[in-house]
């Protein structure tokens, strides 16, 4: 009998549990449409549906798209396709997610006129560039107005042949005439190329980072800074930088540019002699552009330092992403009155107490700081953060760059730095730059 009640009561409670079951299903493993039907999905209103669409991954929203008519049609919306990143890479040497090509080609054909602000990302391999370039190629019917080519990895575009490259971007450049941002990095550009952006885009175009593109010369960034009288911001290698061209950028006809970006980096150590920069050429460029930002990215070694910071130079940021030497920090300080932002990743095993008192007494601007590989004392930094006071926003310091000291150990410099600084402040584990 006792069984039987038990057999009963499991009998009786089976319908719930097929329902609870049933109902549960509908949200955690059955299909779009099934859902749809338990749950109301097809009746959002359009603008949740499309809002939901935007922050899904493209393959996720073309399968969204067929949920339902109405997915169906907000899957098509030009608003929806007016941002957009191709992602392409071969499974063999990537660990991304890469665009099926199928629907690489619906986009392009039913989108290409929406699309306005678009980056190709792809992988190291050959294969992954050129399929960009096939895609730029078709791009006839576009009005993009901001283009970027990212590569995880180098070569990618660099192995692509210029002129298949050229071609490829001529497309867009020409189609477009609404271009204004345009990031080339690491690409194999070339004068012609940007003489056929000037020619469709001077009216519009503001920023241009082309960064490590070895068939640019000198010529062709004249040749923008003379046309495109928007310009705001550019980027680009050290060794395309010239005094011509600061005067170029200095001239009554050019605008205010807002930022200057200089990569400065040595692929073959000791078989690049850098050039110097006249000091007359920075100051007419900060006297036509009094606010603009001079940020420079080192990656030398340290025999390859020597052409700068000579004489006064408007730097506002320095990042240093290799070895550093104290002679050079101390030209810093004597010769960067501008300075708003200085990183260091590694310098040495002397301690930088000088060089950063000296820092602190002449660039009144300086509200940034971030140390990684070096070495200074509890006290010498204290003094530091001392004479820049509450001005320094942004202190990011290795723990293991602080060696304590008679005056502080750790914890006592914790409390008195962040006395200094006006907030509490610790010692970075990691950094953060």
């Amino acid at each position: 009998m006792k069984r039987a009640r038990q057999k009963v009561g499991v009998e009786n409670e089976a319908p719930e549990t097929s329902q609870k079951r049933k109902k549960r299903t509908c949200f955690q493993g059955a299909p779009f449409g099934e859902a749809s039907l338990h749950s109301g999905w097809g009746s959002l209103p359009h603008h949740v549906i499309l809002r939901i669409f935007q922050f899904l991954p493209l393959v996720d929203r073309a399968r969204a798209s067929s949920v339902c008519r109405r997915w169906n049609e907000t899957f098509h919306v030009p608003e929806l396709w007016r941002r957009f990143e191709f992602e392409l890479s071969q499974p063999a040497t990537s660990y991304l997610k890469s665009t099926h090509p199928d629907l690489i080609q619906q986009i392009i054909k039913r989108h290409a006129d929406h699309l306005q602000y678009v980056s190709f990302k792809v992988d190291s391999s050959t294969e992954s560039a050129e399929a960009a370039c096939n895609i730029l190629s078709q791009l006839v019917n576009c009005s993009i107005k901001t283009l970027g080519l990212i590569s995880t990895a180098k070569p990618s575009f660099m192995n692509v042949s210029k002129a298949h490259f050229a071609s490829a971007l001529t497309v867009v450049f020409v189609n477009s005439k609404s271009l204004s941002s345009i990031k080339i990095d690491d690409t194999p550009v070339d004068d012609p190329s940007l003489k056929v952006l000037v020619a469709n885009n001077s009216d519009t175009l503001k920023l241009l980072k082309m960064s490590s593109c070895p068939y640019v010369s000198p010529a062709g960034i004249l040749c923008v800074a003379d046309q495109c009288h928007g310009l705001k911001e550019l980027a680009l290698n050290y060794y395309i930088l010239s005094d011509e061209l600061l005067l170029a950028l200095s001239s009554e006809k050019h605008v205010d540019l807002e930022h200057l970006r200089i990569d400065v980096v040595s692929e073959n150590p000791g078989q690049v002699e850098f050039h110097t920069i006249k000091k007359q050429s920075w100051d007419a460029l900060v006297k036509h552009s009094p606010k603009v930002n001079i940020v420079m990215y080192f990656f030398l070694y340290e025999e390859e330092f020597d052409a700068f910071f000579r004489e006064e130079t408007p730097v506002t940021h320095l990042y240093f992403g290799r070895a550093v030497s104290k002679a050079m920090l101390g030209r810093i300080g004597m010769n960067c009155p501008r300075l708003i932002e200085l990183v260091v990743c590694a310098n040495g095993l002397q301690p930088l107490d000088d060089e950063l008192m000296q820092i602190a007494e002449r660039c009144k601007n300086l509200t940034a700081m971030g140390l990684g590989e070096c070495e200074v004392t509890c006290r010498g930094f204290v003094e530091f953060v001392k004479m820049c006071g509450g001005r320094l926003t942004q202190l990011s310091i290795m723990e293991e760059v602080l060696i304590p000291d008679n005056d502080y150990n750790l914890d006592q410099l914790h409390s008195e730095v962040s006395k200094h600084l006006g907030r509490m402040w610790f010692p970075d584990m990691m950094p953060t730059w």
